[in-house]
């Protein structure tokens, strides 16, 4: 991208319209944008980036109000930039939204932001949308990055870098995170720990699930469920945990159960088993010869099928060999509409060639070739250009005299101020040297207030959050244990239920028995002999009895799940403020906070002195800078004064000889010119014509060629043969699918004629099926008396067999919950920088921006090894920075190598001016990674802002050096600072003005 214009209107400072030409500053490579403090350097940026994205770079963009407070009440604000981009000339003329004054009556009324973008073609402006949405997003897609992308690539903010070379790792974290996108791995982590939640409620509820079918299990049979104890277990305990819990030893217990109720069903089933086995013999001979007859009837069809497709086999030939010419035909199609079309063109241009020679017959020989009509227009062009020059010398001769008087009187005037300017400029460099001495002493102190208030923020907030963990560790305790008293209660709930239950299971027993005699068989289990028959000697429970028992337990229950609920619920509460307080007592963190704001309160008492000797040394490089100015512009008009008087008395001589020369035969200069143009323009038309037929007639005779070969290539003798095989796609897909057709079906015969079973099955005799069917009938009915007599036993542990079942699947659907569980922890863990995989204890964001920050400091060592003469380097470290509290944040830690001691140094420590270019080499390096990280285009015009007042000369030479090479490619360097030595240095300036009624703007180079 590169600036080509810009205008503003009622815009910032500007309260009247300034024209920029940033074509003319960066034909030098390198310019300066100077001008007093508050005059609108800074805001002609904003300008670029307002007209470019619609908003202002940084904070100011908070500020609604763009119009100038100096503009007449109805000049409406508006910035127009010309710019090429991707090699398209654009034009943006943007205006923000703005109060004007009603055209009727009194107040104001509001002007809603407008947009206008136009591109130059054929020596033109097109519009191309007036829509706010359309124009922001089409120069964002050429530009490929965001505003906030732009403003740091393109603008380089020192005064933001310089904060960012200081701040903690939360606060580059917040600056890198604008800058690339790193959204995708934030939500990865906040996925990772919802899947982590999620996968442990689903685990555990599939254990309660599990746990209850147990239960059940439990009290058909009168037993106590493995594991079951009185000692409260964990609501959701760990996957690594629950791969050994007792739940998987269910299964196998509620087996061994069924095992004791299997002997009763046993004599019944020896007999279903015997007629079982010969009703299944017989329904595998009928299967088996419903299996042979199928395959012969498969097998017999197939042959069908084949014979069909042998009698079609000439149709799919004749169908081949017709779709394989369309195929030839469409690769010569093409070719012969484009030898008709070349055709016709030649003959129009060919008669136009005509048309417009016969126009210029009299100015050259008839029937004269191009280059003869060229040469003619060429003589008649250069005629012109000769006397174009001719028109200003009658006023130029007559205002050499008054401008020969003037340059006296004003040498006259200017010789004795210049005396008086290099008294001056004796005295003021050494108070100005002395006075910035003074303030970057005072700098280094003021510049480690962003981290001390960094600290302070983090301590309180730390501070904070041990209060409220010192408060719910409190609530905590309390809820564990009225959690203990809710187990305790339903325990014994528990017990009171089941010893109900038993006590009238075996009241019932007792009561049955009494009505045994014996020889004769149980009510219960069928048999005759009655060894030990029950007895009881108590009160038996009724069934209401039982039913409030478990009413009990069942509320019991309900309140120890509650109880559970709130300590979970606690525990999550008392993790997250310890991840942000640790362990740490709050009597530590006070302590830490007060020593925190007296370290800031000292510094912000450096603050008003360095304001004050900033006010200082400014006013005094305003006035040694103004001195300097005032110098140099006379002793170059007095050089100018000298040297134009000699020039404009040879000068006065030699232009009235010339005027006499010029008019030739003609009447006037005018009437020449005229003449001459008029001939030259019809010649020039004539050479486009004649060239043009030429090259119509080429491309005819080309594209005839490739026609002709093509179509022998493809094996046609003539075009019509062509068109006459040619096809549409419709026809030639129609083909296609009968020829499929065809394939698919052989394919299908053949595979089932290559089946050795069909074969097989072909070659024996039929089955028959009817009398294997009338067998199983005979064998189906005794197998069905059998079972009869079966089920009668098998009803009485069908009960245990469904829950027994039920468990099974509960618990083989708990284990694939567990393990998805376990992954998702570890997972989750990794990716947030908790887990100890994580080496690094970083989350995955901030390990992603880590890598980003690394690409940044090795490009900008490359700058900064250069300006510091190889003492600095910046270095990229993992640790966690001090003052840095949240965890996975690490991995954006910055350090200092000095070279000279072998040390590494906090940012911190730098002085004003090693701050600066080391901010300035992290400021190019992030431009570098952030322009290839967007995909952007190339931005051929820069700006540096502010920072070059704290530099050495020495150092300085460097920088410029650095700058001086961002030229290369054809790039153009804009420096914005009020330094009185980058004036000298630096020749093509853009100086700002400021008045009261608004500031201005010139271009000077």
């Amino acid at each position: 991208m590169r600036l080509h214009r810009l205008e503003i209107t009622a815009f910032g400072p500007f309260s009247g319209t300034e024209e920029i030409d940033f074509d003319a500053l960066s034909g030098a490579g390198l310019f300066l944008i100077q001008g007093q403090t508050g005059a609108g350097k800074t805001s002609v940026l904003d300008a670029v980036c307002f007209a470019l994205y619609g908003q202002v770079p940084g904070v100011r963009n908070a500020i609604k109000n763009l119009r100038s407070d100096h503009a007449a009440p109805h000049q409406a604000p508006r910035v127009v930039l010309e710019t090429t981009i991707r090699g398209r000339r654009f034009r943006i003329s943007r205006s923000p939204a703005w109060e004007r004054p009603k055209k009727r009556g009194t107040g104001t009324t509001t002007e809603h932001a407008a947009v206008i973008l136009e591109e130059f073609e054929n020596g033109e402006w097109i519009g191309l949308s007036t829509r706010l949405d359309e124009v922001g997003d089409l120069i964002g897609r050429l530009l490929g990055m965001t505003a906030a992308q732009f403003c740091q690539v393109a603008m380089l903010p020192q005064g933001e870098f310089a904060s960012f070379l200081r701040a903690g790792a939360e606060e580059r974290r917040k600056v890198l995170e604008r800058l690339f996108a790193t959204e995708v791995f934030t939500q990865v982590e906040k996925w990772l720990a919802d899947r982590r939640a999620a996968t442990r409620r689903e685990a555990a509820d599939l254990r309660s699930a599990a746990e209850s079918v147990a239960d059940r299990i439990a009290e058909a049979t009168g037993t106590q469920r493995p594991g079951r104890s009185l000692v409260p277990e964990p609501r959701h305990p760990e996957p690594a945990d629950e791969s050994l819990d007792d739940i998987e030893v269910l299964p196998a217990w509620a087996v061994e159960l069924a095992g004791h109720h299997e002997t009763i069903r046993i004599t019944n089933q020896t007999l279903l088993e015997e007629a079982s086995a010969v009703s299944d013999k017989a329904r595998a001979a009928l299967e088996s010869a419903r299996t042979l007859a199928e395959r012969q009837h498969r097998h017999a069809e197939a042959l069908g099928r084949r014979a069909a497709l042998e009698e079609r086999a000439e149709e799919r030939s004749r169908l081949t060999a017709r779709l394989d010419a369309a195929a030839r035909a469409d690769r010569v199609v093409a070719l012969i509409k484009q030898v008709r079309e070349r055709t016709e063109r030649a003959k129009l241009t060919h008669r136009e060639a005509n048309q417009t020679r016969s126009r210029v017959a009299s100015l050259v020989t008839p029937g004269a070739a191009a280059d003869v009509l060229a040469k003619a227009e060429r003589e008649r062009r250069d005629d012109i250009a000769a006397l174009e020059g001719k028109r200003g010398s009658a006023d130029r001769l007559r205002r050499i005299t008054s401008e020969l008087a003037d340059l006296v009187g004003e040498r006259e005037r200017l010789e004795p101020e210049e005396a008086r300017l290099a008294a001056t400029l004796n005295e003021l460099p050494g108070l100005v040297d002395e006075q910035r001495a003074q303030l970057d002493e005072a700098r280094i102190v003021v510049a480690g207030r962003s981290g001390a208030e960094a600290v302070l923020q983090e301590t309180a907030r730390r501070l904070d959050a041990a209060r409220r963990r010192d408060q719910v560790t409190a609530r905590l305790g309390q809820a564990e244990e009225t959690l203990r008293d809710a187990i305790d209660v339903a325990q014994q709930a528990r017990e009171r239920f089941q010893d109900l239950r038993q006590a009238r299971l075996e009241g019932m027993a007792a009561t049955l028995a009494e009505d045994l005699n014996p020889g004769e068989p149980c009510r219960v289990c069928g048999s005759t002999d009655h060894p030990a028959p029950a007895s009881s000697l108590g009160l038996i429970p009724g069934e209401e009895d039982e039913e409030r028992a478990h009413a009990a337990y069942e509320q019991a229950q309900s309140r120890r799940e509650e109880a559970s609920g709130a300590v979970e619920s606690l525990r999550a509460e008392r993790d997250a403020v310890l991840e942000v307080a640790g362990e740490a007592d709050t009597a530590t963190l006070g302590a830490d906070v007060t020593e925190a704001q007296e370290t800031l309160a000292a510094i912000d008492a450096r603050v008003a002195d360095v304001e004050r000797m900033e006010r200082l040394v400014h006013q005094s490089a305003q006035e040694l800078e103004q001195a300097r100015d005032r110098r140099d512009e006379i002793a170059r008009v007095l050089t100018a004064n000298r040297a134009r008087r000699g020039e404009l008395s040879a000068e006065q001589t030699r232009l009235a000889a010339e005027l006499d020369e010029a008019r030739g035969d003609d009447p006037t200069l005018e009437a020449r010119i005229e003449r001459l143009g008029h001939e030259a323009d019809a010649l020039a038309d004539a050479v486009q014509a004649l060239q043009a037929a030429d090259r119509a007639a080429e491309e005819l005779a080309a594209a005839r060629a490739r026609a002709k070969q093509t179509a022998a290539d493809e094996g046609f003798a003539t075009p019509d043969e062509v068109m006459a095989a040619a096809l549409e796609d419709e026809d030639q897909a129609a083909l296609r699918d009968r020829i499929r057709r065809f394939e698919n079906e052989e394919a299908a015969v053949k595979e089932l004629l290559a089946d050795r079973d069909l074969t097989t099955a072909a070659a024996q005799p039929a089955p028959d099926v009817p009398a294997l069917e009338a067998a199983l009938a005979i064998a189906e009915t005794t197998r069905t008396t059998a079972a009869s007599a079966a089920d009668r036993a098998h009803q009485r542990r069908v009960r245990l067999t469904e829950l027994r079942t039920e468990l099974a699947a509960r618990v083989h659907a708990w284990r694939p919950a567990a393990e998805q569980h376990a992954l998702a922890a570890r997972l989750a863990g990794l990716a947030s920088g908790q887990s100890g995989a994580n080496r690094l204890s970083m989350r995955l964001s901030a390990y992603v921006l880590a890598a980003r920050l690394e690409q940044v400091v090795a490009a900008a060592n490359e700058r900064l090894a250069r300006m510091s003469a190889g003492r600095y380097a910046l270095l990229h470290t993992t640790d966690k920075a001090a003052g840095d509290r949240r965890g996975g944040s690490g991995g954006l830690g910055l350090r200092i190598v000095d070279a000279w001691t072998g040390q590494e140094r906090d940012p911190v420590t730098l002085s004003g001016g090693e701050s600066f270019i080391t901010s300035l080499a992290l400021a190019l390096g992030l431009a570098d990674v952030v322009t290839a990280e967007a995909g952007g285009t190339e931005i051929n015009t820069l700006f540096v802002d502010e920072g070059f007042g704290t530099l050495d000369e020495e150092t300085l030479d460097e920088v410029m050096d650095v700058l001086d090479a961002l030229r290369d490619g054809g790039r153009a360097v804009g420096i914005v600072s009020h330094v009185a030595e980058l004036r000298t240095r630096i020749p093509a300036q853009l100086r700002i003005s400021k008045q009261r009624t608004g500031s201005t703007a010139a271009v000077t180079v």
